[in-house]
């Protein structure tokens, strides 16, 4: 085991940052007016009282970016912890699927499968990951079959002092990057690095999603408003729900 030097990550982080920042212009890039109204309850602007198509417009484009960013950011710290892991235990990306992390420690093989936070899945997806596990051991165990093995579920962010589950243990937060680095303040030392040039990255962005907002506010109000400026609630409810 080695310890972290937190140079290493601020390199890391300036060397690769800027991946995360353009996944999130190009996921705005790439959306479209009809597919989020598509997903989106009508009924619901109705009843809170959304009376222009800017109000609404911003709603969709929010959602979309909150939903969209959180998967993004989640995938770039996957590839964060990976590093970090590598450099002190000599982890590395697994090739079995379903499994994000493998590396030794003390005698144990931990497969580790990373996610953005706590709260990411549900009864079915939890089963999923699992069985994912089940069939990793048994596929490490072809060629070791004494070999110990930990299956963990790490969450880059939030808490959950019952980590162990049983099958598996869930390490979220401070003992999720404990865990992989072996350094009990890493999750705080990190902070800081992430900022690099987060102003410069986010006017970029905010470009972008100014442009989108007008953009998509000029589309809504030519398709789903009146002569008067009134939001045709009948046509974006037939819009979103018609049978056809």
């Amino acid at each position: 085991m080695k310890s972290i030097n937190l140079k290493d990550v601020t390199l890391y982080v300036k060397e690769n940052i800027g991946t995360f920042h353009r996944k999130r212009i190009q996921s705005l890039d790439g959306l479209k007016l009809t597919q989020v109204l598509k997903r989106k309850n009508p009924y619901l602007f109705k009843a809170k009282y959304v009376l222009t198509a800017e109000q609404i417009v911003k709603g969709l484009v929010d959602a979309h970016i909150s939903s969209s960013e959180e998967g993004i950011f989640g995938d770039w710290l996957e590839g964060l912890a990976v590093f970090i892991n590598g450099k002190v235990y000599g982890g590395r990306k697994s090739g079995i699927t379903g499994i994000d992390l493998e590396f030794d420690n003390n005698g144990t093989r931990n497969i580790v499968t990373i996610k953005s936070g706590p709260n990411w899945g549900n009864s079915s997806q939890i089963v999923k990951m699992i069985s994912d596990f089940k069939v990793a051991k048994k596929a490490l165990r072809t060629s070791n079959s004494r070999l110990n093995i930990v299956a963990v579920n790490g969450c880059c962010y939030g808490q959950d002092n019952k980590p162990d589950k049983g099958e598996y243990y869930k390490y979220c937060g401070q003992r999720f990057w404990k865990f992989i680095s072996g350094n009990t303040d890493l999750f705080t030392e990190i902070i800081e690095p992430l900022g690099y040039q987060a102003k410069e990255k986010n006017d970029a962005f905010m470009k972008s999603y100014a442009q989108m907002i007008n953009k998509f506010t000029r589309d809504f109000s030519n398709t789903f408003c009146d002569k008067n400026g009134s939001i045709d609630w009948n046509g974006l409810v037939k819009f979103n729900s018609s049978a056809g």
